[in-house]
């Protein structure tokens, strides 16, 4: 099995932080330097809340340059699996709504419900499917649609009124969809450079939530939930992500290593979408990585937050798109692909060898 392609879209104009700051109002230098981002995508009009497209149609468009660059049409798939925390519905699922958008009558289509770490699970899970040969070649997206859930936290008020912490929020998430186009290959033809190694696990089952998005669900009756202050709530633990998201990462990224018989020095490229963020590589050292390992990272971390921001779902495959269509990625490459998920503090890391040429 091998990723033949990779496609990425992100909505609308970039927003930058001096026109976010019009909207909802400052961040102190400070913070705005540690979270780095500079520009995020959001499928909202800030000044209405219109929505200017939706979360399936940002996959669609992901997976129509996927596929471009493949030199693939849609008939040629026989998989989808799409990832998204923020679905346009219960039902029907995004991987079904993607499969009509697409127009494609029968395709096995599969979507988890999930975020940073999610889309990498998906990719485990395609390729698993590939290997024993339900599939011959398969999508995976990641997906999200953030800004609807941010907008109610600013849409109305005077800037100057929105709540610091809610502040943190918009100025960290956008919007976006990656895609990637996996394709089974005859036993043997790429040699051992097709070995693969999968790391898995949820270590927040015990811990107060890192993120939450309430609202919408059946924790509560109807009635109740369109009395709270907002239908749709998302909240962050900013202390606990800060200062347990960096031990999550030590730990994936040991048992990465571990799982794949490689010192950090030996992969090419992780593509950790929040790597180089301040607040996440400061604390490295506290959480376990010693100065060699540290020095092993630099310049290895491929990731572009600072350009599209926090996309959930979409983070890993939107860096993955960057790294390889920049040359950063390249054939004969070891890399690994780390996604972190604050929620209840999942990681998952899958170790691949790049086999697709830098497009054109």
């Amino acid at each position: 099995m091998k990723i033949v392609s990779t496609g990425a879209f992100v909505p609308g104009e970039p927003l930058d932080n001096a026109t976010l700051e019009k909207f909802v109002g400052p961040l102190p230098d400070d913070v705005l330097e540690g979270i780095q981002v500079k520009t995020r995508y959001w499928m909202i009009d800030p000044d209405t809340g219109e929505h200017l497209i939706n979360n399936t149609r940002m996959a669609e468009k992901a997976t129509r340059q996927a596929l471009r660059r493949a030199g693939m049409e849609p008939e040629d798939l026989d998989l989808i699996v799409v990832c998204t925390a923020t679905p346009e519905y219960t039902l029907p699922n995004v991987a079904t709504t993607l499969q009509h958008y697409l127009g494609l009558e029968s395709v096995a289509a599969i979507e988890i419900r999930g975020a940073c770490a999610g889309w990498v699970q998906a990719m485990d899970l395609a390729r698993r499917q590939l290997a024993d040969g339900t599939a011959r070649t398969a999508l995976v997206v990641g997906s999200e649609a953030g800004s609807p859930v941010l907008a109610p936290h600013f849409l109305g008020m005077d800037p100057d009124r929105v709540r610091m912490r809610d502040r943190l929020m918009l100025y960290t998430f956008g919007d976006g969809a990656g895609a990637v186009i996996m394709r089974a290959e005859p036993a043997g033809e790429n040699g051992p450079a097709d070995e693969f190694a999968f790391v898995n696990a949820c270590v927040g089952g015990l811990r107060k939530p890192g993120m939450q998005i309430i609202g919408g669900g059946t924790d509560v009756p109807q009635e109740e939930q369109l009395q709270r202050r907002q239908l749709i709530q998302m909240k962050i633990d900013v202390p606990g992500t800060s200062t347990f998201g960096p031990q999550v990462f030590v730990r994936a990224i040991k048992e990465m290593a571990a799982k794949d018989g490689r010192s950090l020095g030996e992969f090419d490229a992780i593509v950790l979408p929040e790597g180089n963020a301040d607040y996440f590589a400061d604390e490295f050292e506290h959480a376990g990585l010693s100065p060699d390992e540290i020095a092993a990272l630099d310049g290895r971390v491929v990731e572009n937050l600072a350009e599209v921001g926090a996309t959930g779902s979409a983070a890993v495959p939107l860096s993955l798109d960057a790294g390889w269509t920049s040359g950063r990625i390249k054939p004969g490459d070891r890399i690994v692909l780390l996604g972190i998920e604050a929620s209840r503090y999942v990681y998952t890391g899958l170790a691949l060898t790049w086999h697709a040429p830098t497009p054109t």
